[in-house]
This record gives structure tokens, sequence and C-alpha cells, in this order.
């Protein structure tokens, strides 16, 4: 088991890796739209690569932060009968939620967007609108965002199971968003 809890740890810092990625593209992101802004108000310039270089940054914040979303326990979830549970309760609902929903789900999502990314990239796709990028950067997005929540979701399995076992603390108590 300790060497499950190494692999976990490190699929836990690939995901706070990929997460210091996306919080610099927020702001790069943010400096982008400005600038955008700034020249089609100021000067009366647009360029499509730039409005398309604001989704390709929204996706990869989106896509690459979402693993670290799950490490850190802030992901959505519906809490009818979780709050209720007592710690085991709950990391036996986790472990069930992992193994039979959210690991084939993010595998086969993984699955159907790997090829979707390749022939992009194979082809060398490009953008249709004038001045436009090449498109698989943001296809790339995809496969790679599943990847890394299919890694993350074996490393919170893994936590789980370990914690079930008595070899690690973990904190399960679940903090319902105010409404």
């Amino acid at each position: 088991m300790n060497a499950f809890l190494l692999v976990s740890r490190g699929i836990d810092r690939l995901s706070a890796g990929f997460a210091v990625i996306a919080d610099y593209l927020v702001l790069i992101a943010v400096l982008v739209s400005a600038g955008n802004a700034l020249l089609r108000y100021t000067l009366n310039i647009s360029t499509n690569g730039l409005l398309e270089v604001q989704w390709y940054m929204f996706a990869a914040i989106v896509l690459l932060g979402a693993s670290y979303t799950l490490r850190m326990n802030e992901h959505v979830r519906v809490d009818l009968v979780y709050s209720m549970m007592s710690a085991r309760g709950r990391i036996l609902i986790d472990i069930f939620g992992f193994v039979v929903l959210f690991l084939p789900v993010i595998g086969f999502l993984f699955y159907l967007t790997f090829p979707f990314f390749w022939r992009s990239f194979v082809m060398g796709e490009a953008s249709m609108n004038a001045g436009g990028l090449i498109l698989w950067p943001a296809k790339l997005t995809l496969p790679l965002g599943f990847g890394l929540l299919f890694l993350q979701g074996l490393s919170e399995l893994i936590k789980r199971v370990a914690a079930l076992n008595g070899l690690l603390t973990l904190e399960t108590k679940y903090e319902k968003p105010l409404q």
C-alpha cells in the first residue's frame, strides 16, 4: 500500500503543477482580453487570433485546473446523504463513486477526446476564420485535462482505500456551499 501512496503523492504533485499553469493562464487571459478590448475600442483593431486564444486559455484553465480542484475536495457534489454519514460512510461512498462512476466516465471521455485531438494534430487543422489559429493546442486540452482528472481520481481512490485501512487520516467533512 505504501507504493500506491507514493504514486498518489506523485499524481498530487502533477496536479498541483498543472494548477500553477492554470493559475497563470487566468492572468494571461485577463491581460489578453483587456488588450484585445483596448485595441478594438481605441484603435479599431481586432484579430480573430486574439479572440481564439482567449477561448483556448479558458479551456486550458478549466481542464488543467479540474484535477487540482478534485484533489482539494472543492468539486461540486450532490449532498443528499453524504453530510449525514460517518467519516467511514463518506469514504465508502467516495470509493463507490470513484470506482463505479467517476473513473469509467472520465476514462471514456479521454478515450473519445484523444482521437479528436490526434486527427487535428496530424492534419494541422486550423481555424476557418481569417487570422485564426491552429486548433490542435485547444483540442489537446481535452485529453490532457481528462487524463489528469483520471489520474487524480486514481490518487483519491488510493487515499480513500488507505484511510479505510487506517494508514492515512483523511478529512471527509464536506462544507455545503452557501446558497
